[in-house]
């Protein structure tokens, strides 16, 4: 998940699209790095901050519900088991294990209304942008968002091989 160069084209392409975008409109590619650089910085992970808001210098981001750590637990042993994954398109409710699997399931039913929001701090730069934890969310299928993956679990280089990606 977080080797770019083992994405698929069609993932790299949408990465560099939104990882363009979002930089765009929050100022500029420092801008995004610097944001990204901050929610490293924070110990424990930034997700399971409790104020649900994280500030660089130039950005901020903010969620609206918080993470408790067995959810995050949770998530971070699955992203972990794919992190270097050949198939960065993998179902995360693919395990042997049904209890394990009910257990991911209501991590999945936890964290699908959570919606990220960041937003310069100087508004005319841009006007922010938005993200949530899944990409495709139903009954038997379930793929994480590989733009929630690079901004929380992927370094900073990850996103400037993105943004230097060429389509």
């Amino acid at each position: 998940m977080c080797n770019f160069n083992k994405q698929s084209e069609e993932n790299k392409a949408l990465i560099h699209l939104f990882m363009t975008k979002a930089a765009e409109n929050i100022g500029g590619t420092n801008f995004l790095l610097a944001l990204i650089e901050a929610m490293r910085a924070q110990k424990p992970h930034p997700l399971t901050h409790k104020g649900c808001k994280i500030e660089s210098p130039n950005a901020t981001i903010t969620w609206n519900k918080s993470i408790f750590k067995d959810k995050f637990d949770l998530l971070n042993e699955i992203l972990l088991s794919h992190k270097s994954s050949e198939k960065p398109d993998f179902n995360i409710l693919q395990n042997d294990s049904s209890k394990k699997k009910k257990s991911i399931l209501n991590m999945v039913k936890t964290l699908a209304p959570l919606e990220f929001t960041v937003t310069p701090k100087d508004e005319t730069v841009g006007g922010g942008f938005n993200f949530k934890v899944f990409e495709s969310n139903d009954e038997e299928y379930v793929k994480i968002n590989p733009i929630f993956v690079s901004m929380f679990f992927c370094s900073a280089e990850y996103t400037k091989k993105a943004l230097k990606f060429e389509i």
